[in-house]
């Protein structure tokens, strides 16, 4: 597929931008939201020289009427809306009593509030046409929580339940619209960088570390193939596995060792920036990597395989008949 709309929120950034400029690789038109003037125009120009067609428009996506703003403009002025993903979020690195109500609160209208919104809009032009897909950016924390990062956590939880309530609506109306959820592991984007924390040390994604062109990659897969959810890195598997059978067990070992594997040895800096209130890439482009780059891996082997599933399992199926005819043959 190509020459579609695409509407990335969050596109400054991380997940965002790097799908963003995925998407342009593909000769897509890719609609640009954020509130960062120059990440915006940075991505812009990474679609741009990916082959694609970049379309600005800034926006606060905790606030409903600026995200129907985008989705409006972007039918009148680019096109139907082919593909919306949600993708734009912010944060607070801190244990919950240090998280004041306010702060509580902006992270869940950014992180949560925001796709509810973007979901809408999109809806609102979609099933008139019966058509187009919804990628909810996710994380393996939509099920598992982690210490340090409550507000976040609830987002993605919250996310995970709404998702499933939309799609059960739209299988109801036996609608032509899919809704996905990517799960993605522990990515090295400038969120660790940018979001407001409270740790004595910088913050770091609990390793195994994947490069965003990984989830880039999984959010361009998951617009154009129709599955409830995807999951991305072996240690999102192993982790959402894990939680269903022994969640208990993990309560105690994340109490154990959650504290120090989101931290680095480095003592925060006192120019630190944070997005929680004003974009952090307003003035500067942070691009879509963190500074994770030398213990971040640009593939994922579990990726590779759940993209193939059908025909490794022929593979498989196939080999298993080769052995037992060879069985067959020598047993004559």
């Amino acid at each position: 597929m190509a020459n579609r709309v695409v509407v990335v929120t969050g596109a400054s950034g991380g997940v965002g931008r790097a799908a963003a400029r995925r998407f342009g690789e593909a000769g897509d038109t890719v609609v640009l939201v954020a509130r960062g003037e120059a990440g915006l125009a940075a991505a812009a120009s990474d679609v741009t020289a990916a082959g694609g067609r970049p379309v600005v428009m800034a926006a606060d996506t905790s606030v409903a009427d600026e995200v129907n703003e985008v989705a409006d403009r972007t039918e009148a002025e680019v096109g139907p809306i082919d593909v919306w993903v949600n993708d734009a979020f912010t944060s607070v690195f801190a244990p919950f009593s240090e998280i004041t109500p306010d702060e509580f609160r902006r992270v869940t209208e950014v992180s949560y509030l925001g796709y509810v919104y973007g979901t809408h809009a999109a809806l609102r032009h979609m099933q008139p046409r019966n058509r187009g897909a919804i990628v909810q950016v996710g994380s393996a924390l939509a099920y598992r929580g982690i210490p340090l990062q409550s507000a976040y956590c609830g987002a993605k939880h919250a996310i995970q339940g709404f998702t499933e309530s939309v799609r059960c609506e739209l299988l109801h109306e036996h609608s032509g619209i899919h809704i996905t959820m990517v799960q993605m592991p522990a990515l090295n984007t400038p969120q660790f960088s940018w979001v407001l924390s409270r740790l004595p040390r910088h913050p770091q994604p609990v390793p195994p570390i994947y490069q965003p062109e990984v989830a880039a990659r999984a959010v361009f897969w998951a617009a154009e193939h129709d599955r409830r959810e995807w999951w991305v890195g072996a240690s999102t598997a192993a982790t959402l596995m894990a939680n269903a059978v022994v969640p208990g067990l993990l309560d105690r070992y994340l109490a154990r060792t959650g504290f120090d594997s989101q931290q680095t040895k480095e003592p925060v800096g006192p120019d630190r920036p944070d997005n929680l209130w004003e974009p952090a890439d307003a003035t500067r482009d942070f691009g879509a990597h963190g500074v994770f780059d030398a213990r971040s891996h640009a593939r994922s082997p579990q990726w590779w395989a759940t993209t193939r599933r059908r025909s490794l399992l022929g593979t498989v199926a196939g080999g298993a008949g080769a052995v037992v005819a060879w069985q067959a043959r020598r047993g004559r």
